[in-house]
């Protein structure tokens, strides 16, 4: 079995003028709680949660590149721990004076394994810039995860990409406070079962979110779920070979979609992209290999 034992947490975020230390504190409580734990994910915007209304100025005020000092701080705490860390995603300082609302992961050895920068900002609302790539990562010895951010839930094309990029869980980070939150529950169970992958999608705590975070399996079915706002950890060990089982012997029993198309099925035109589905390439094990995403010094090329 390729276990994956996580931790989301459904948390209300911090101050954005608190130190990584408090922070720290959080996660190393966890660790002591539940000792096993091998991936800690934390919400959308954790570590800059009271700066108040979404106004690009004084996020740019807190904007650090990742090669800044939060990170390094955040790279310490992840090496010390020796778990694979997730603090929710942070405001970057793009090298152009940009603005992304990037997702990060630190490595058990302490170093920053993968970011990955909000493609679907959530407009009007949200000032961020858009990232122009999904990313996935490697959990050495366990299996492969992607990125997603609160609003990119919503797009089907980015958990469809990310699966066929080889992720097996779909880390989706949430920050939502308004009434929507019952359609990502259903959009998450959605983008499980038509991907036939593992999806966390984990949401800040009240006062400020709304909560019900979940897991859910590649059949669609809710593994672990909150039911309200309440400050509260998930826990569970994945199995990430259910994946091919599901993959091989269909969802229930019946549904295989990655299995669709035969030997010479012709390619299926999709004028809404200007592009189109080959059979030739459309399943995860046959998709070429430069399409793979490379990740170099923490970011995705």
């Amino acid at each position: 079995m390729r276990a994956l034992p996580l931790a989301a947490v459904q948390e209300a975020p911090c101050p954005v003028a608190a130190p990584v230390g408090v922070f720290a504190g959080h996660v190393q409580g966890l660790m002591a709680a539940f000792p096993q734990t091998r991936l800690v994910v934390y919400p959308e915007l954790h570590l800059f949660g009271t700066v108040g209304p979404l106004k690009r100025e004084l996020l740019l005020d807190v904007a650090e590149p990742l090669s800044g000092p939060r990170m390094r701080a955040l790279g310490d705490l992840a090496g010390d721990l020796g778990v694979w860390l997730l603090p929710g995603s942070v405001c970057e300082r793009g090298p152009g004076g940009e603005l992304f609302n990037t997702a990060v992961v630190l490595s058990p050895e302490g170093r920053l394994a993968a970011s990955y920068r909000k493609v679907f900002p959530w407009r009007p609302y949200e000032p961020f810039d858009p990232g122009d790539r999904f990313v996935t990562f490697d959990l050495p010895g366990v299996g492969r995860a992607g990125f997603s951010i609160c609003y990119d839930a919503w797009f089907p094309e980015v958990a469809r990409h990310l699966a066929w990029m080889g992720a097996e869980v779909v880390l989706n980070l949430v920050k939502t406070t308004t009434c929507d939150r019952t359609q990502e529950v259903i959009l998450a169970r959605a983008n499980a079962i038509v991907n036939q992958v593992f999806v966390v999608s984990v949401n800040c705590a009240g006062p400020v979110g709304t909560g019900r975070s979940l897991i859910v399996d590649p059949e669609g079915m809710v593994r672990a779920e909150t039911v309200g706002a309440e400050q509260t950890v998930l826990t569970d060990v994945l199995d990430l070979d259910h994946i091919p089982r599901v993959r091989q012997y269909g969802t229930v029993g019946l549904t295989r979609p990655w299995e669709q198309f035969r030997p010479g099925d012709p390619p299926l035109p999709l004028p809404l992209y200007g592009g189109r589905i080959d059979p030739e390439q459309w399943h995860p094990d046959r998709r070429p290999a430069a399409e793979e995403v490379q990740v170099v010094e923490g970011r995705a090329e």
